[in-house]
């Protein structure tokens, strides 16, 4: 009887925390800064207003999920530009024209709080990468007159203006040639004009602390994770941390396994090698990213194993919070953009994986509203 009691005792004690992490997830306002859906879209013509067997974000399953607000990246690379910027941006608005009823585009802070509570997603666009200005100033205008909440001021590869994190790196940009030039600098000027964040993800480190040097407004990180757990290039060192909490930013940690786990491209490595000649095929017909993301589904319990744990974005999640505070931190997922992440998140429906984590980290409910959107909100906000 007594093992029975113990029994009943701890059921009802794991219940009672289920129902305690659904009603903070519930009450809270979910936002990504960042998912790779358009490009995705417009390449494939799928339909993510309906349910997908497939990729990581659909309609449906953020509802599933508890996603109120998503930032609809806008990407291509480097060989992309303003008119490809554009068709991404097509692409959102006809998805919104098709479900007026459960997704709206929004620009202000307000609109996102009232559209939320007509309980549909919250639109929002992210450009991501300098690039696709075509080193053009009125472009950004023209951008930002279409919705364009953040401009992301590099992706992997430099611009003319600015140095990316990659090439910063590898030495492709010397460093007397780092930074961003003056013409750099009126982009930067022009985005806090307009009400655009700046985002710093991507950006390599003379361009992150120039740009910080000459903004007005606080800055986004919408997609990067700790270079002190993970050393990849762009990830963000402790003082470049502390220099986002200085500026009054926000640092949206990504879910990427790659950029989470200081061991995972080692692993991926090996498991690629083993089935190379299948991936070698599967490339020659369908491209190496679409190659591998197929490799791993037909082997998907190996490639499982290589995955992390979602403790270690949590992690990474708590890192930021004890070096800057709980103000400065938000998520960014990159879903549809890459081939792995924390294994349990395989898609937008598994975000209240993230509350019961937190929970189980100790934030109270006002902190981890904070982490799930309201410090984005607060963001945009003082953007505008």
């Amino acid at each position: 009887m007594k093992i029975f009691l113990v029994a009943l005792f701890l059921s009802f004690q794991i219940n009672l925390f289920a129902q305690n992490a659904s009603n903070i997830h519930q009450n809270a306002i979910v936002i990504d800064t960042h998912g790779d859906i358009l490009f995705n879209q417009i390449s494939s013509g799928i339909d993510v207003g309906k349910l997908q067997s497939s990729g990581n974000f659909d309609l449906v399953r953020a509802k599933k999920g508890g996603l109120d607000v998503q930032f609809f990246s806008v990407w291509c690379d480097e060989t992309g530009d303003y008119k490809l910027a554009n068709r991404q941006i097509d692409s959102l608005y006809s998805l919104i024209n098709r479900y007026p009823d459960r997704i709206k585009l929004v620009r202000t802070a307000s609109d996102l709080e009232k559209t939320v509570k007509e309980k549909k997603m919250a639109a929002l666009i992210g450009v991501e990468g300098g690039h696709m200005i075509n080193d053009q100033l009125d472009y950004i205008d023209s951008l930002a007159k279409r919705g364009m909440s953040y401009l992301t001021l590099t992706w992997n590869n430099s611009t003319s203006w600015s140095s990316s994190a990659a090439e910063e790196k590898s030495g492709k940009v010397k460093p007397e040639n780092a930074g961003l030039n003056d013409f750099g600098k009126q982009v930067v000027q022009r985005l806090n004009k307009l009400g655009v964040m700046v985002d710093l993800s991507h950006v390599g480190e003379k361009t992150f602390y120039d740009a910080l040097a000459i903004t007005s407004k606080p800055v986004i990180v919408s997609h990067s994770c700790v270079y002190n757990i993970n050393p990849a290039p762009r990830n963000l060192s402790d003082n470049q941390i502390k220099a986002v909490g200085k500026n009054g930013g926000v640092i949206c940690v990504n879910f990427y396994s790659g950029f989470l786990d200081s061991t995972y491209r080692g692993k991926q490595r090996n498991f690629l090698t083993k089935y190379d000649a299948e991936l070698k095929t599967l490339t020659s017909k369908y491209g190496r990213s679409a190659a591998i993301d197929t490799v791993i589904s037909n082997h998907k319990k190996e490639a499982d194993e290589i995955r992390p744990p979602i403790s270690l974005l949590i992690k990474h999640i708590n890192y930021i919070v004890k070096l800057i505070g709980v103000n400065h931190v938000g998520l960014g997922a990159d879903f549809d953009g890459a081939e792995s992440f924390p294994l349990g998140m395989n898609s937008v429906a598994d975000y209240p994986k993230i509350t019961t984590e937190l929970i189980k980290n100790g934030y109270s409910e006002a902190e981890i509203k904070k982490i799930l959107g309201e410090n984005v909100i607060r963001l945009i906000r003082e953007n505008r």
